[in-house]
């Protein structure tokens, strides 16, 4: 008999999930650059940072 060993992997995508959505917000990005921020959020705070 097999055994089934099941995975849960949400916690990086959470964490991602989190940082995409304060970019959003912090920065006050508009629509675009939301979708932009997808990819791209750790760039956008970089250069607000800098």
């Amino acid at each position: 008999m097999n055994k089934i060993k099941i995975e849960q992997h949400s916690g990086l995508g959470a964490l991602w999930l989190a940082g995409w959505l304060f970019t959003i917000g912090f920065l006050g990005l508009s629509f675009g650059k939301g979708i932009l921020a997808i990819i791209l959020w750790p760039y956008y705070l970089g250069v607000f940072v800098r």
